[in-house]
């Protein structure tokens, strides 16, 4: 798979209720015109969306399923940046630099995206160009992400690492399922939170062992619950 340098990059996390992030630094009408323009892309589970060096031909916005974005290190380490639900934009970095894609995207579940393509957002522009101020406030978003995740790869223990994981696992997919306990509700196996957390696949499964022994998280039909989400959330600091 071909290595491009990662950016501060398009993999935002689930969006609010409305517009997604990137269409909310458009005014309403050119997010209209640009989806009129938008192509339907369906996925199964599994399957790839687009690796990282392929072309950056246009973004997607995913309307229904879960998506996981990955990057993998020269020693062929994967990395999960970011796990995607619906209202979600992806590459959409790419509408402005054309830059081949700096990550890998694939369905979790089956997906159904809208693609909107490079040159609908280029003729757009061209008659508009003030969108570009709201493409600065999403760019200097992105780098404050970048650098909040960058910060936690090099200066956290590996324990807290695993516990951020988790923690942004639960705030992002979790259901309350009684007495504080809290169920994430995507099915994902030891090496899928190793690769979130940027850590060896061992020593994912070495902390998540111990939680499990003392009953801080459990297991339940592939899916893990928070049953003491206190003591992770002070692990992740």
């Amino acid at each position: 798979m071909p290595k491009v340098a990662p950016r501060p990059d398009d993999f935002a996390n689930a969006a609010p209720a409305g517009q997604p992030h990137f269409f909310a630094a458009m005014p309403s009408d050119m997010t209209s015109r640009l989806l009129e323009r938008a192509v339907t892309v369906k996925l199964d589970p599994g399957q790839v969306l687009f690796l990282a060096g392929d072309p950056g031909d246009g973004c997607y916005l995913i309307d229904d399923g879960l998506l996981k974005v990955e990057l993998a290190s020269e020693s062929g380490i994967q990395r999960i940046l970011a796990l995607l639900r619906p209202g979600s934009v992806v590459g959409e970095l790419s509408l402005l630099d054309g830059q081949p894609r700096s990550a890998s995207v694939s369905a979790l579940r089956a997906a159904r995206l809208r693609f909107i393509p490079r040159l609908a957002f280029d003729e757009l522009v061209a008659r508009d160009a003030g969108i570009y101020r709201g493409m600065a406030v999403l760019l200097a978003t992105r780098l404050r992400d970048t650098n909040l995740a960058l910060a936690t790869a090099n200066f956290m223990a590996v324990k807290g690492r695993v516990a951020v994981a988790l923690v942004a696992l639960a705030e992002g997919f979790g259901q309350d399922v009684g007495s504080g306990r809290i169920l994430i509700k995507v099915r994902l196996g030891q090496a899928d939170i190793a690769a979130m957390a940027g850590v060896s696949r061992e020593t994912a499964s070495r902390m998540l062992n111990d939680w499990l022994r003392k009953g801080d998280i459990s297991r339940l039909a592939g899916y893990y619950c928070l049953e003491r989400p206190q003591v992770i959330s002070r692990a992740a600091g």
